[in-house]
């Protein structure tokens, strides 16, 4: 990997960007790929790390939808079926299939979801990780020990995708470096110029580190900046109307013993008429999500006392250990970037989260969208970008470039996953110093020598990037992370040649941030 130096130097000796991306996180960063892969001068500026907004608060499926399903959505599932399935192949180290089973406390319910699944199954044709079926009620039960018994009749198992988000981010900016991208964290743009026609004719970027500003020059900009697409569209008009609405939804993190199963539990209508999982990830438990309509977006949304009680309230309905605030490990938020339909809607369960294009003279702004289809979205837009600019057209590569880490090699610790293809490299620099073999925490195997790999190898700049997106102990124990926040600020200083005033400013700012993971 590039230093964070060498990728400024590109800056300076690059007089002219094919694709100029705004936006670090999944879109963008799937677009960076993309662009890359086909042979483009591509840079992308990320205002915080990547993936640091809703990208790496996602509930971890690569899904099709169920309940796109139910609302009839079936290109969208379709599409997303098929993107899962390039994935697993793509992502190996990151990719895990998943089983999830839906109980029933109804008669009815058995041959209904059975039924909807098997066209589900239908719908993933060749990319299919394996076929649905219905259980009998004892069955269910073993599958699912702490599963609320009384009434249950029977149940339906079938498989989806799991996937750590920001570590995909993560491997994506990688896989973009690697075919020739510049890719930069902590690079905020502040303006775009413009000509006398109104064509994007370059951008402002700032380091945020250095305060050094620059002007880039490209031939395309692609806005994929998420929940702040309408910020950097009011950038070039100031009179421009909305065009996302932000849903929150929030995931509560509990011990593995609220769930004690390898499969997940899915309930397939909630009081609000969602469906909410209890997955099992990184040996907890994640409850949710939620989704709540939000008029301004945030990039730390804070989760709501009534979405908090709504997830507890439901969980604890169908399982038979209960849980309580007082046993939530973390709670995280993030925000959904929606397409703004044409009429207005409140109900945001009902929004598509199909994916548009806009283009503005040379300004491209990508909205909507899910993580599962980050990939054709990436393929959509730079295809609109050739459509309407002076670029060759050149075929999208993406269906069968690995991602940077794919491997089929098994990697059986948890916590060594998410390195693929460089656990081997990985090993090497933890087993060079006896520091690097030190634990972080008594309770966790995360170790000194990831926070050392993590500022050389994976672009992290604070201690936030390590414990929230290189590792995810911020997830998964909020509290856990804040106690281990001074030694990580002491390696990654080391590392980064920082002072003590900075250690000690990143501590207070990663605990003032991780309160609001915690419940009170």
């Amino acid at each position: 990997m590039k230093t964070r130096s060498e990728f400024i130097q590109n800056l300076n000796e690059t007089p002219l960007w094919d694709i100029a991306i705004i936006g670090g996180g999944a879109s963008g960063l799937g677009i960076a790929v993309d662009a890359a892969s086909r042979g483009f001068k591509t840079v992308l500026f990320e205002k915080y790390d990547f993936a640091k907004g809703t990208s790496s608060k996602s509930t971890k499926l690569v899904h099709g939808g169920v309940r796109y399903l139910a609302q009839g959505n079936v290109k969208l599932v379709s599409e997303a079926l098929e993107e899962r399935g390039l994935l697993a192949r793509n992502a190996q180290h990151l990719f895990k299939k998943q089983e999830f089973i839906i109980p029933n406390y109804k008669w009815w319910g058995g041959p209904f979801y059975t039924f909807g699944l098997k066209f589900y199954d239908v719908l993933a044709k060749r990319l299919s990780l394996g076929s649905s079926k219905w259980l009998k009620r004892e069955t269910v039960i073993e599958a699912l020990p702490t599963l609320m018994t009384e009434n249950l009749s029977s149940g339906v198992s079938y498989f989806d995708g799991q996937f750590d988000d920001a570590r995909l981010a993560l491997n994506l900016a990688q896989t973009a470096v690697e075919h020739g991208a510049t890719v930069l964290n902590y690079f905020p743009v502040s303006a775009l110029n413009s000509t006398e026609n109104a064509t994007v004719d370059s951008i402002v970027v700032t380091d945020s580190e250095t305060q050094e500003g620059y002007n880039i020059k490209a031939k395309v900009v692609i806005n994929a900046t998420g929940i702040f697409t309408d910020k950097i569209l009011k950038m070039k008009d100031p009179t421009h109307k909305k065009t996302v609405i932000p849903s929150q939804g929030i995931h509560l993190m509990l011990e593995r013993s609220f769930l004690d199963s390898d499969a997940a539990l899915m309930i397939p209508k909630t009081s609000d008429g969602r469906v909410l999982f209890i997955i099992p990830w990184h040996d907890k438990v994640i409850a949710g999500t939620t989704d709540t309509l939000i008029k301004k977006p945030k990039i730390e949304p804070v989760p709501l006392q009534e979405e908090v009680d709504f997830i507890l309230e439901t969980i604890n309905t169908f399982l038979t250990k209960k849980a309580s605030r007082s046993d939530v490990l973390s709670v995280f938020s993030g925000l959904r970037p929606l397409a703004k339909p044409k009429k207005e809607e409140t109900n945001t369960k009902e929004v598509s989260r199909g994916h548009k294009i806009i283009v503005d003279d040379n300004l491209v702004s990508i909205v909507g969208g899910k993580w599962t289809t980050y990939r054709k979205m990436a393929e959509d837009a730079i295809d609109t970008a050739i459509e309407h600019f002076d670029l060759p057209e050149v075929a999208c590569l993406t269906k069968t470039i690995p991602i940077h880490g794919n491997t089929s090699d098994m990697i059986h610790a948890e916590h060594l996953k998410p390195y693929g293809s460089d656990l081997e490299a990985y090993t090497s620099l933890e087993s060079s110093d006896p520091l690097y073999q030190q634990p972080l925490h008594p309770r966790y195997p995360y170790t000194n020598g990831q926070v050392i790999w993590a500022v050389r190898h994976e672009m992290a700049r604070t201690i936030e990037d390590f414990l929230s997106r290189r590792i995810r102990l911020l997830l998964l124990d909020a509290r856990a992370a804040v106690t281990i926040a001074p030694k990580v600020a002491e390696l990654m200083a080391r590392e980064l040649n920082q002072t003590p005033a900075w250690q000690e400013e990143q501590v207070s700012q990663f605990s003032a941030l991780a309160e609001k993971y915690i419940l009170n």
